[in-house]
């Protein structure tokens, strides 16, 4: 469908599984370039400004090495409970602390896209609104010792046992809580 895209490179910068597998999904061929980038963001920023801020950082490490065909794809995720970010957690701790907190909420997940090329940059963001069941002590565990989600923001993938069992009621994109909300990155490759 993305006809106009086809003498462009188009390149995903992200490591994760899942949003090379989502990207899959639109039917275009990319390529995946990443680069280590410390996810540091100014400490009086916004809680919701903490995404696009990331997902801009992440391409801007990439600028000067972009050609005229190529299309750069950034994104990151943040998980929002209150107005605490829910970080990716370092310990098997510090996940069932996160899920702990998340049992029995609503939470908010924010994942923001920064699309460049040489010519032209556009930054996005999708928030979703996602309310867990409560979980059992046994539930968290089981959840982070089967499926180690120390890559994902607060600590869980929808798209896992914890999101098959837990998810109550999601309001907004579920590819964006995956990490790629396709319908936008869709429409904005519609104008690349």
């Amino acid at each position: 469908m993305l006809d106009h895209l086809k003498n462009k490179n188009i390149i995903l910068a992200s490591k994760s599984p899942r949003r090379q597998a989502l990207l899959k999904g639109l039917d275009i061929d990319f390529e995946i370039r990443t680069k280590d980038i410390e996810e540091i963001y100014p400490p009086e920023l916004n809680y919701d400004q903490v995404p696009e801020y990331l997902a801009e950082l992440k391409a801007a490490a990439f600028e000067n090495e972009l050609n005229d065909e190529d299309v750069l794809i950034t994104s990151d995720t943040v998980v929002i409970l209150g107005d605490n970010i829910l970080e990716k957690p370092q310990t098997r701790e510090e996940a069932i602390s996160m899920l702990r907190q998340l049992s029995g909420k609503t939470h908010t997940v924010i994942t923001a896209v920064c699309i460049i090329s040489t010519e032209k940059k556009e930054i996005f963001s999708n928030h979703t609104s996602v309310t867990f069941t409560a979980f059992t002590e046994e539930e968290i565990a089981y959840y982070v010792d089967n499926y180690q989600p120390f890559d994902k923001a607060g600590s869980y993938g929808c798209q896992e046992w914890l999101g098959y069992v837990g998810i109550d009621k999601l309001e907004g994109s579920f590819y964006s809580v995956m990490g790629l909300p396709l319908h936008q990155v869709y429409d904005a490759l519609k104008k690349f």
